[in-house]
């Protein structure tokens, strides 16, 4: 039991992580905490397969891996007690518990949706064309940029939803700067926005030309942006995509807070949004797409649990980028 339950323990350990580094491009493509946690889980299988090899070795050779003849006299008898079967058996589940949780870190990968290569104007015309763009994209480890043509006076650091790839909301924030704000999609821990609540002010370090920063988040993004703009008076705006803070921000006066939610949202459901709404400042801004859904606030295909959309992904972006444009264009004027 020992040897067949360590030796699909071990499998595991060596397959799964091997199969996400190769399989998915959202791994790599990432926070480097994710491909290094991963590879150190390989290294580890590798290592417990070669001890595991060597000891079925040793035990052949001493004859010890062989069922117990009573008529041949000096042969060893190989025992397992109780406690080393419960204690081997627990160490291999624990590790198919790591296996397990590895899986679930598997991220979204990017998956450009039909409106991806589209701009959108504030009244909801769309163009196709690249030239129309004038924003460029520089990536690093930690972070995309959207850097806009000319000097940006405002910003935007953008949280991810739980598990996604950065990459899914280049093309939904990219008309923002493409209309002359600088954009940060942050790539964080694992893919796990409140494992590093204040990396936007990595970003907002970065660019110290910027003099009216907002933060924003889709979903457990929207919940570590908002953690950060209730302990930084730094930060002018807060966006919120399907998304809502821990927290109570309603004495936070001074902040612009624009929520934009889908009312089929399977995920963060509308009755979640209206009951989270006490906690945000009194002069929040709130708009509903409706028939839109959670996976609709970036390009990452469908998520389990999400609700069935009654709009096209299209026609819900369009709103969302028109609001998302309108909040900052706004956040700009009044500084």
């Amino acid at each position: 039991m020992l040897n067949w339950s360590g030796a699909f323990a071990t499998a595991a350990l060596i397959v799964v992580p091997l199969w996400m580094l190769i399989g998915n491009p959202a791994v790599l493509g990432g926070h480097p905490a994710l491909p290094v946690l991963l590879i150190v889980a390989a290294v580890a299988g590798l290592l417990w397969a070669f001890i595991l090899v060597k000891r079925s070795t040793l035990l052949e050779r001493w004859g010890l891996n062989k069922q117990p003849n009573p008529r041949e006299h000096g042969q060893k008898r190989v025992s397992v007690s109780s406690w080393q079967l419960i204690r081997g058996l627990a160490g291999r589940i624990v590790v198919l518990g790591v296996v397990a949780a590895l899986l679930w870190l598997n991220p979204f990968p990017y998956q450009p949706s039909g409106t991806a290569g589209q701009t959108t104007a504030p009244g909801g015309t769309t163009g196709t064309t690249a030239k129309t763009r004038t924003a460029t994209i520089t990536e690093d480890a930690t972070s995309i940029t959207l850097v806009p043509e000319g000097k940006a006076t405002t910003g935007l650091v953008f949280y991810p939803g739980a598990r996604v790839d950065a990459r899914a909301y280049q093309d939904i924030l990219r008309p923002l700067a493409d209309a002359g704000h600088l954009v940060v999609i942050l790539k964080t821990p694992l893919g796990i926005p409140l494992l590093n609540t204040g990396q936007a002010r990595e970003a907002m370090n970065r660019h110290p030309e910027i003099t009216s920063w907002a933060v924003g988040g889709h979903s457990l993004g929207g919940v570590s942006a908002a953690s950060f703009a209730k302990s930084n008076s730094d930060v002018s705006g807060l966006l919120l995509f399907a998304s809502y803070p821990a927290e109570n921000m309603a004495d936070a006066h001074g902040l612009s807070v624009l929520s934009i939610s889908g009312s089929n949202d399977g995920l963060s459901t509308p009755d979640k949004i209206a009951a989270s709404k006490s906690l945000l400042p009194p002069n929040t801004t709130c708009a509903t797409v409706v028939g839109g859904v959670h996976a609709f606030f970036g390009d990452y295909g469908e998520q389990p649990g999400d609700g069935e959309p009654s709009i096209s992904r299209e026609h819900a972006q369009q709103q969302i980028v028109a609001e998302s444009l309108s909040f900052m264009d706004q956040l700009q004027a009044s500084r």
